[in-house]
């Protein structure tokens, strides 16, 4: 089978597309042939050794993926032969096949396409921990999401409606405005223009933000909090914008607002049971319809390179896929 190898930190193009033998299911693992894999901002830097942990070489990129069983190992009950499903790797998504521990896989509604689903783990996961179990989201509450027209936004959007939320998607350029009304934002705001928290005011009659979700960071975070109301919860999420903003803390102290983390991967590390109940979740919204989740991006999984060129670049609207 084919499968993307690293063999030495670098760009993208660097990176190259190998023989190798498919792998043989251990007991309590499944075998997934892959339909899609999900291109994700940190495979870019992973590639590149710029991320926080650097893997040992080879590294295979790509962790998330979706599929059909094709085998399974012994004691395997949870899915079997035929099942399509979503997943996560530690590594090597960017394959025609993957092994992964079977009980870790998501069994797929029926309106839920491969495409989708093969970018929906984390974004989905982190929106629903981050909106629900981290910022208490209300039906009827306003929502502004920096950066809502990536991957991690459009989740965020498509959560946030299935929650009730009002939603107010910022972000960059009127294609990207375009893109989040389309995956169901109510309103959008450029927030390049210097004085684009006048717009905030205008859609809120002046009463301000329940609640902030941003995975950028940069200087974007700080007119963001301004603009929440008395008890307003601002939610970090990431730094797509590549700097930590530095918020006065006196602002929450004035406006009784609270800032509050979301790091959905290191609560799974203490709490290894919250995947499978957001996974539950989200499918059974999904399956009655609640949730819609945004559409992506496709392109061929010959593509790795210029998708994660891309995707470094910030050119990708929406969630990007890799299709076998």
């Amino acid at each position: 089978m084919k499968k993307v190898c690293c063999n030495e930190f670098g760009p993208p193009e660097n990176l190259q597309r190998i023989e190798v033998d498919t792998p043989v299911p251990q007991a309590g693992e499944a075998l997934i042939s892959i339909s899609a894999a999900g291109v994700g901002f940190v495979d870019g830097l992973m590639v590149q050794g710029l991320y926080q942990v650097k893997p040992p070489l080879p590294y295979y990129p790509g962790s998330e993926f979706a599929g059909m069983v094709s085998a399974v190992g012994e004691s395997v009950t949870h899915v079997k032969p035929g099942d399509r499903v979503l997943g996560m790797a530690t590594n090597g998504a960017y394959a025609d096949s993957v092994s992964a521990v079977a009980s870790s896989l998501v069994k797929l509604p029926a309106n839920l396409a491969d495409a989708i689903a093969a970018g929906f783990y984390i974004n989905y996961a982190t929106a629903l921990y981050g909106l629900r179990d981290c910022g208490d989201l209300r039906a009827g509450e306003t929502l502004l999401i920096l950066g809502a027209a990536g991957g991690v936004g459009s989740a965020a959007i498509s959560v946030a409606k299935a929650m009730g939320a009002r939603v107010i998607a910022a972000a960059s350029s009127e294609e990207k405005r375009r893109a989040a009304l389309s995956f169901g934002a109510d309103h959008t705001v450029d927030y390049t223009e210097p004085n684009w928290r006048d717009a905030l005011k205008e859609l809120t009659k002046g009463s301000g933000l329940n609640m902030v979700y941003d995975p950028v960071g940069s200087d974007k975070a700080e007119p963001a909090f301004r603009s929440l109301s008395p008890g307003g919860r601002f939610l970090v999420v990431g730094f797509a914008g590549g700097e930590i903003p530095k918020i006065p803390l006196n602002l929450p102290l004035l406006k009784r607002s609270s800032i509050v983390g979301v790091d959905w991967g290191g609560e799974f590390r203490a709490n290894p049971n919250i995947n499978q109940a957001l996974m539950d979740t989200l499918m059974r919204w999904i399956a009655d319809g609640k949730l819609v989740p945004a559409e992506v991006v496709c392109r061929q999984m010959s593509d790795y390179q210029q998708a994660l060129k891309d995707q470094l670049a910030g050119k990708v609207v929406g969630k990007l896929v890799l299709m076998n």
